[in-house]
Order: structure tokens, then sequence, then C-alpha cells
């Protein structure tokens, strides 16, 4: 199911881990073709919201649509989606190469034209020639490339994003921030992305969701959701511009 973009909907959606625990209750949209923050305080749902919309929880009630179709229940596999992980899940005994060629082939059995699908991916994150090397030999942010040139062959039309960046320092953040955005320009993918960084969202998403206790309690455009004079007050106490009353 590879398809083309298209918004991501979260219809009623109730999810909770455990009978005794609290119910979280998201009611968003996602605009296809575009990038949108997930933004909020530790514990608010941001990553348990990205692992309905992948289909690694299922709600209890509600409903998750791509476009028009129910996703609800079908299985990681079936999802049009491609996701990138804080520890962006290399498979550290295998070459960067076969790290990205898996988005084509799971048992690593690639066409001859597949292997240049490879390579172009491999280029087109900045690692032309790294294909030899080991996970353990590339840098933090050198191992987030090969997790997104893994996304670029696998030409799913969602791209969802867990603080895939957060353990980079500002600078090499920034520059990965801004391959994210020339590849969802390139391929127009519906992404989500998680972060703790506001400045992450205002770089690179023209929306942001923010949650709260496990709900969304705003989204808009992300220069006034986080602007320092525009934010709910809610919002500006994350932000740290207002103290608590």
């Amino acid at each position: 199911m590879n398809g083309t973009s298209a918004a991501i909907t979260c219809e009623g959606v109730r999810f909770r881990y455990a009978a005794d625990a609290g119910e979280m209750r998201f009611d968003c949209a996602f605009a296809a073709g575009t990038i949108t923050a997930l933004v909020g305080p530790s514990g608010s749902g941001k990553s348990t919201l990205l692992n309905l919309i992948a289909g690694f929880e299922t709600p209890q009630v509600g409903a998750i649509r791509f476009g028009i179709e129910d996703l609800t229940r079908a299985p990681v596999a079936e999802r049009p989606v491609s996701m990138v992980f804080q520890e962006n899940n290399l498979f550290a005994h295998l070459s960067v190469f076969d790290n990205v060629a898996l988005g084509l082939s799971p048992r690593l059995r690639l066409k001859p034209d597949e292997r240049g699908i490879v390579e172009d991916a491999l280029a087109s994150v900045g690692l032309s020639g790294y294909g030899a090397r080991l996970p353990g030999q590339l840098s933090g942010g050198e191992r987030q490339r090969v997790a997104l040139a893994r996304v670029v062959v696998r030409r799913k039309p969602v791209l969802l994003l867990d603080e895939a960046f957060a353990s980079l320092g500002p600078a090499l953040r920034a520059d990965m921030l801004d391959l994210v955005a020339s590849i969802q320009a390139d391929r127009g993918m519906t992404t989500v992305m998680v972060t703790h960084f506001p400045e992450d969202a205002r770089r690179i998403a023209p929306h942001t969701v923010f949650l709260a206790g496990g709900e969304v309690i705003a989204d808009g455009a992300t220069e006034t959701l986080l602007g320092e004079d525009t934010a709910p007050e809610a919002i500006r106490f994350y932000l740290g511009t207002t103290e608590t009353r």
C-alpha cells in the first residue's frame, strides 16, 4: 500500500495500556503532504499516538484513517507508514548498504536495478561511498541518515519521526531536520514529527498539534501556536514564557 499521500485522521480514538491506566483521547488530523509537529510534555501521549498510527498499538475505541481508508486494525506491514526512532533501528552486523536494502527486501534478495536504488538513496542523504561500512563505524548523525535512506527506498506515503534527532547536538539536529524537509518536499509524504524542541517545529513544520495529559489540547499554525506572544496559556507555560498562577 504505497500510493499517494493523504491526510491521517484520528476520530474518537480512545486508548489505555491497562484497565486501571488512564485513558488517552485523540481527536486530530494531520494534513496530507505536509509536516506536522507533535509537541507536548513528557508523558503526554506523543509516542503513543505515533504507535497507534503505525499499528504497534490498537485503540479500544475510535478509528484511524488514511484518507478514506480505515487502518484502525490493519497489520503493521500493511500500513503505508515508515517510522524513524531515536535509536534508528539499524542492525549492527549488517553493512550500511544492507540496512538500507532491507527497506526493499527483508531477505536482502535484490534485483539488479534495486542495487542502484539503494545507492541513489544513500547519495540522497549524503552517504555515497558508505555502503560497506558497519553502523558502529558511523557517527550518530550518519546512522540517522542511514535510517532516512531506508525511508527513501521504501517509498511509503507516511513518515513518522519519534524524537529521531533528540540525541544530536543543535547544529547537527538542524542539518537532519533540513534533510527531512528536503526528502519530504521531494516525495510529498504526510509527515508527523514528535519533538521536545519547539525550535525544531518552527524550523520545518507548518502545523503543530500540542498534547497534554493524554489528549490534544490545541492545534494550528506552528508560528501562532508556538509563538511567544500568540501561544495559548498552557503552551506558554510549556515554553517557559509564563508563570504558573
